[in-house]
């Protein structure tokens, strides 16, 4: 029996301690929490301060927007001291530039709202920018290229299929502002995913834009 004891405690310890790790998981359950205490009839004299001032998907998506400019700023921060070619280091500037600004204004809106964002990466995001990390500047330039492309067009996704289901005025509006940025990311991101598609040393000019 103590042996038994033992190991669940030593279970329920990693259990937690998993758990720990992931700022975008514990962000999540957080505002989960806020929900449910929301829809509980009994509530004390503190519920507005204590409850989601939007649905549970609307917070989960403010999360998932918050992980994805943590990762685009230090992703952006990488690249502008390992990437070779200068049309990357610009990306990479304009990318810490306009991340910083959206998730300022999403912050905003978090804080009004009553929504707990993440004050880490994930665990996933932290593995890719390790492994980002570690290659070699000959195939820096391209690997993190790839991966705007991939990351922008899952970005773009998430933002067009929640502004088909928002309902708060706030975070609608901030989707809305926030669409074009992105697509313009992208579409830098393929003008220069192609400069290594084709090999060209010097791609047609990609805008910066501020």
């Amino acid at each position: 029996m103590r042996q038994l004891i033992c190991i669940m405690l030593i279970a329920g310890f990693v259990a937690c301690k998993d758990k720990q790790q992931d700022s975008v998981r514990i962000a999540k359950e957080v505002n989960k929490d806020k929900a449910d205490t929301g829809s509980n009839i009994s509530m004390n004299e503190d519920k507005e301060s204590t409850t989601l001032a939007v649905e549970k998907k609307e917070a989960d998506f403010s999360v998932e927007a918050a992980n994805g400019n943590m990762i685009e700023v230090q992703l952006a921060a990488l690249a502008k001291t390992k990437a070779v070619n200068k049309r990357v280091r610009n990306f990479a500037a304009m990318m810490i530039e306009d991340h910083n600004k959206i998730n300022a204004e999403l912050k905003r809106i978090a804080t009004a709202k009553n929504i707990t964002l993440p004050q880490a990466l994930s665990d996933e995001a932290k593995n890719d920018i390790e492994k980002l990390s570690k290659k070699d500047k000959a195939d820096f330039d391209r690997a993190y290229i790839n991966m705007m492309v991939t990351d922008h067009k899952n970005d773009i996704d998430k933002f067009e299929n929640m502004a088909k289901d928002c309902k708060d005025p706030a975070l609608k509006s901030f989707i809305t502002e926030t669409l074009p940025i992105l697509k313009k990311h992208r579409d830098s991101a393929n003008a220069l995913d192609k400069l290594f598609v084709t090999g060209t040393q010097e791609p047609t000019p990609v805008p910066y834009y501020k």
